[in-house]
């Protein structure tokens, strides 16, 4: 018996909007939408998407989960996603760190690496 990871469920106010916005951030596509759920992916068969889902309650508390991004230009891709609309939050990291901790337009934080080859890097 296989398992793999299919998609992350991600928890949101405006789901057209925050679906929309991390389509954009990851170079992602739409695959699939309706009034109570946005799909996103690379494309219909690589794994894991994204899958945006309404919720009555705000955001109060650092996310338990989150994304970490590993680009191929650190300073380069904050740019980009600070002019997409995140913004930089400390969630108690020192100044030391070699990742940048941003947030979404909802407020869920996502890390962004220096380059990586590998997921031990």
């Amino acid at each position: 018996m296989t398992l793999v990871l299919h998609q992350i469920a991600v928890d949101a106010h405006d789901v057209p909007g925050l679906a929309r916005w991390w389509a954009e951030v990851l170079r992602y596509q739409i695959l699939f939408e309706a009034e109570d759920e946005v799909v996103i992916g690379e494309d219909a068969t690589t794994r894991p998407g994204l899958c945006f889902l309404p919720v009555p309650e705000g955001k109060t508390v650092k996310n338990r989960l989150h994304l970490d991004l590993a680009p191929d230009d650190q300073a380069a891709e904050v740019a980009r996603l600070e002019g997409l609309g995140a913004r930089r939050v400390g969630i108690g990291q020192g100044d030391d760190v070699t990742w940048v901790v941003l947030a979404d337009p909802e407020g869920n934080e996502f890390c962004v690496l220096r380059p990586r080859r590998t997921l031990v890097d």
